[in-house]
């Protein structure tokens, strides 16, 4: 019943295959034989899509709860164990991978080595509830109102920041509209695919730049590297860049203009039990988090 769901929920016997950790011939056996001893078909299968019929729709409809409240009591139950156990999956902004989660993952491995944990970095903006994930970790204006959040950074101050090498080339933007003659490395969002807004502040008001440039990417990683191999100039978080620019490798432009943007925020769907590791994951950045101050 659970494989059945997971399908119906994915329209994909691959997706549902991968996150059962099993094969997808497996996979579509054990359906075969639901829907034999069922007597009924539940999914059109074709070799393109895979969608429930209204057989299927009508027991998904009844099941997903029913599911819902045995995966509540499984969890009342592990809870009764000493330490927490079990799966922790993550969805989580790059940037937020590398400043949040990588600095704390092998201590959190090491105190908790019964939590088995997946980490999806991404820019996409996914949805937990559907995609099966415990959390995700974004900055606050991207998280959903009715989702349980906990703050995990501070204010996040955007920089513009290029290589000495480009700069000796094309000369320093002394004023952000300045930067309409330049070279500008630029993000393409991935949830939404617009471009991402350079944004700046005079004080009082926020303004945006529009910007070009010969390059478009849509991985953060990429950009801050082509900043660094002197393709353009960047709009980037400071903290991506901060050991770059400390170095040399990369200097900080405009910063007079710069704004500060929501903090990065853990959030997790409104329920009555948090998975245990989920818990523990909180307490632990929390933990974190005190001992920095």
């Amino acid at each position: 019943m659970a494989a059945f769901a997971l399908v119906a929920e994915h329209k994909s016997f691959a997706k549902a295959a991968v996150a059962l950790g099993v094969s997808r011939s497996a996979l579509s056996h054990t359906l075969r034989g639901l829907e034999e001893r069922l007597g009924v078909r539940l999914l059109n299968r074709t070799t393109r899509s895979v969608a429930p019929t209204d057989a299927g729709e009508k027991l998904l409809a009844r099941l997903r709860p029913a599911l819902d409240e045995i995966g509540e009591a499984v969890e009342e139950i592990t809870a009764l164990r000493d330490a927490p156990a079990g799966p922790l999956r993550l969805t989580v902004l790059p940037m937020a991978t590398r400043t949040v989660v990588a600095p704390i993952l092998a201590r959190f491995m090491a105190a908790f080595p019964a939590i088995k944990i997946e980490i999806s970095s991404d820019g996409a903006l996914r949805d937990i509830v559907r995609d099966r994930f415990d959390a995700g970790i974004r900055p606050g204006e991207r998280v959903e109102r009715d989702m349980v959040v906990v703050p995990v950074s501070g204010p996040i101050r955007m920089s513009v920041v290029a290589a000495p090498a480009y700069l000796a080339r094309a000369g320093m933007p002394r004023t952000p509209r300045e930067l309409q003659n330049h070279d500008c490395i630029r993000l393409r969002l991935p949830s939404s695919g617009g471009l991402f807004p350079w944004r700046f502040t005079n004080g009082t008001d926020m303004f945006e730049v529009a910007v070009e440039g010969r390059l478009i990417a849509n991985d953060t990683d990429l950009i801050a590297q082509a900043a660094l191999d002197g393709v353009g100039i960047a709009y980037i978080a400071g903290e991506s860049v901060e050991g770059a620019i400390a170095d040399g490798r990369l200097a900080r432009l405009l910063a007079d203009w710069m704004p500060t943007m929501t903090g990065l925020y853990l959030y997790y769907p409104s329920r009555r039990q948090v998975p245990r590791p989920l818990r523990a994951f909180i307490d632990f950045l929390k933990a974190e988090r005190r001992a920095e101050k």
